[in-house]
């Protein structure tokens, strides 16, 4: 396993850098960075050429990209425009981890900008991702076992609504129900944006109180989806020999259901949410921006709008390396949880 592993790695590595490439060459083509560091004010021609000069976008989209990767500190930079490079570079590029400074934060390293966020995106993914789990769980099993009941078929209409809204229409009708008519009906009401409330502080039940429609939002979609997969898995499994074997030889119903069918049935599912993480980024972004909450989806749009090529980038890169990163997990699990996988062959 451990050769295997090694060996994907070293297969994400070409990949991450075609990707790489490919974002480099669309955020160059993006917008003007220049524009952007001006604000409100028109930028003059003279600080235009200095900045295009000081950001080294006056140079090749391929020198510019290369900089980008491992660094300029190797070469000498023409500063002053006099057609003589003379000033050292100071960056150290990708591959060591400096994605450059934020043209929004003046100076700030995208990492830094970056590193502030993330704790505050993952609470929400790894909330909304244990919800997921949970309650795909129980439905889909109670939904096996009891296959054409009434409330079966009951949990599948609701599947289907919720699999087929998206995500901003979940966000704004759980706001409206959950928020604004628990507010007119005098109900306890859920806040709408924000992570805490200033007035009374940062406290982690502030913040746990803040995250419930967040997380519900994120939730609704990939639960009815996981519950549906592992309703299907479970009644193929719940139908093969050897549970009927399980069965027959007077083993328990609880022993049947969680010990010989559930492990088989999760397989599926396994590589479902192991693809289905990093994307959870994507729906962090439209429900950090409608709820407020101060995480990388809301920082990646915030940082569009004005141009922030280094951040968008950065955070671009950041999601790629989350893919790979889990698809190899992904197998790993997959391995442990089918004995017949041999990946060392």
């Amino acid at each position: 396993m451990s050769r295997y592993i090694v060996k994907r790695l070293l297969q994400g590595i070409p990949l991450l850098l075609i990707i790489s490439i490919i974002l480099f060459v669309l955020m160059m083509n993006m917008g003007d960075p220049i524009a952007t560091m001006g604000g409100k004010s028109m930028t003059r021609p003279a600080d235009r050429e200095r900045l295009t000069r000081q950001l080294g976008l006056d140079q090749p989209i391929y020198l510019q990209y290369l900089y980008w990767l491992i660094g300029n500190d190797w070469a000498k930079i023409d500063m002053d425009g006099d057609g003589v490079p003379e000033t050292p570079g100071t960056r150290r590029g990708a591959l060591r981890g400096d994605f450059g400074t934020s043209l929004v934060n003046r100076g700030k390293p995208v990492i830094t900008v970056i590193a502030e966020r993330i704790p505050n995106t993952l609470l929400l993914m790894l909330a909304s991702e244990v919800v997921i789990i949970i309650g795909a769980l129980l439905v889909g099993i109670y939904s096996a076992l009891r296959q054409y009941s009434a409330m079966d078929h009951i949990v599948t209409a609701l599947s289907f609504i919720g699999y087929s809204m998206p995500i901003f229409f979940i966000a704004l009708l759980s706001m409206y129900l959950f928020a604004v008519l628990f507010k007119r009906w005098g109900l306890p009401y859920l806040p709408t944006v924000g992570m805490f409330d200033p007035q009374v502080g940062k406290t982690p039940a502030q913040v746990a109180w803040h995250m419930v429609l967040p997380v519900l939002s994120l939730s609704v979609i990939s639960l009815a989806a996981y519950s549906r997969y592992l309703r299907s898995t479970m009644l193929e499994v719940m139908n093969q020999d050897y549970i009927r074997t399980a069965k027959s030889k007077g083993l328990p119903r609880r022993e049947v259901v969680y010990t010989h069918a559930l492990k088989n049935a999760s397989l599926p599912i396994v590589t479902v949410i192991g693809l289905d993480l990093p994307l959870l980024l994507a729906g962090a972004v439209v429900t950090e921006r409608i709820f407020a909450w101060p995480g990388m989806g809301r920082l990646f749009l915030d940082h569009v709008a004005r141009s922030d090529l280094p951040v968008v980038m950065g955070i671009l890169m950041l999601v790629a390396t989350a893919v790979v990163v889990f698809q190899i997990i992904t197998d790993v699990v997959y391995a442990w949880l089918d004995p017949r996988i041999r990946y060392e062959q």
